[in-house]
Order: C-alpha cells, then sequence, then structure tokens
C-alpha cells in the first residue's frame, strides 16, 4: 500500500527569506512514498487540493502532519496528525 503525506505548515512566524518548503520537508525524515505540503506562501490551497494531489498519484494511505517553523527557522512536527480517507 503507497502511502503519501501532507505536510501542513500552520504557522504565523514564517522566516523572512524565502523558504524551500521541500528541502525543509525533506530535513523531517518522513517515510512516505510522496510527500506534499500545505502553508500560507506556496504548495496547495488546502487539505483537499493535497489529498486530490495524492490521489491521482496513487496513493491509498494519507497522513496529515502538522508543521511548524522554530524561532531559528526549522521546521517541526508538531505531533499532530490524522489519516485521511475518501
Amino acid at each position: 500500500m503507497k502511502t503519501g503525506v501532507i505536510v501542513y505548515i500552520a504557522s504565523n512566524d514564517l522566516p523572512n527569506d524565502a523558504v524551500d518548503h521541500k528541502a525543509a520537508v525533506s530535513n523531517l525524515n518522513i517515510e512516505a512514498d510522496r510527500v506534499e505540503f500545505i502553508s500560507a506562501t506556496s504548495g496547495h490551497f488546502d487539505i483537499s487540493d493535497a489529498w486530490w494531489s495524492l490521489t491521482i498519484k496513487g496513493m491509498q494511505r494519507i497522513i496529515c502532519k502538522l508543521a511548524k517553523f522554530s524561532k531559528i527557522g526549522d521546521l517541526q512536527l508538531t505531533g499532530r496528525e490524522l489519516k485521511l480517507y475518501g
């Protein structure tokens, strides 16, 4: 079963300079076949948009994980997650 992960970046304190979201997400060591992300500045517009993208790419198990930027600009998972069914 292919697994997809949506990383929802919920943070009002985005770093001032341009953020390479894909590089930041890769540092989280998420084990998945595909990873999509949602943030205020780039990526998908909402969870359903990212879920649809993963679904049409063949992901059967999709998990949404909440992340935020730390004060030094590192992306960190908050520990909150949910499984999406469809």
